[in-house]
C-alpha cells in the first residue's frame, strides 16, 4: 500500500465522497478544482493507499422491517486474546450486530444490534447472544432516536 501525503485537494476529495460516494468523478473534480482526469488518479491512490475502504448505500432501516436499534454492553469470563478472538469471530457471523466495538474498562464490548422488534431482538439475545460461549453478561439499551449518525470521521479542508 503507498502512502499518499494529503494535501487540501485530497481532503475535499474524501470529504467530499464520504458526504457523497455516488458522485460522479466530473463533480468530484468540479468540486475540488481540478479536471476530471487528474481527479481519478487521485481517487485511485487514495483507494491503494488505505484511505478509501470501500462505498455505501445509507439504507434506511425502517423500511426494511428494522424498527428496533439497540446497543448492548457484553461482558466476557475471560480477556485472554483468544478468547476475545474468537466472539469477534462469532459476531461476524450474527447479521442483526452491524458493529462491534472492544472496549478497555468494565464493558469488553458494544454491539450495535438491529432487530425487527423486541420480541426479534430479545430471541436474538436469548438464543446467540447470551448463549455464546464466554459471555458472563450482557446489558441492553433500547437506542429511542439517532439524533445524529454521520460515517468517517471529520475532514478538514
Amino acid at each position: 500500500m503507498k502512502r499518499v501525503k494529503l494535501d487540501k485537494i485530497d481532503r475535499k476529495i474524501l470529504k467530499n465522497l464520504q458526504d457523497n460516494g455516488r458522485v460522479t468523478n466530473v463533480e468530484l473534480a468540479k468540486t475540488a478544482g481540478i479536471s476530471a482526469p487528474p481527479c481519478l488518479r487521485r481517487v485511485r491512490a487514495l483507494e491503494e493507499a488505505g484511505y478509501i475502504l470501500g462505498y455505501h448505500a445509507k439504507v434506511n432501516p425502517q423500511v426494511l422491517g428494522y424498527g428496533v436499534t439497540v446497543f448492548a454492553q457484553v461482558k466476557l469470563v475471560s480477556q485472554a486474546e483468544t478468547d476475545l478472538k474468537k466472539f469477534e469471530d462469532l459476531i461476524l457471523s450474527w447479521p442483526q450486530v452491524r458493529a462491534c466495538h472492544m472496549l478497555a474498562g468494565e464493558t469488553d464490548f458494544i454491539l450495535k444490534i438491529v432487530a425487527h422488534d423486541w420480541d426479534d431482538y430479545q430471541q436474538f439475545l436469548t438464543h446467540h447472544l447470551t448463549t455464546a460461549p464466554n459471555v458472563t453478561s450482557v446489558k441492553s439499551s433500547l437506542a429511542i432516536r439517532a439524533a445524529k449518525d454521520d460515517p468517517g470521521v471529520p475532514i478538514e479542508v
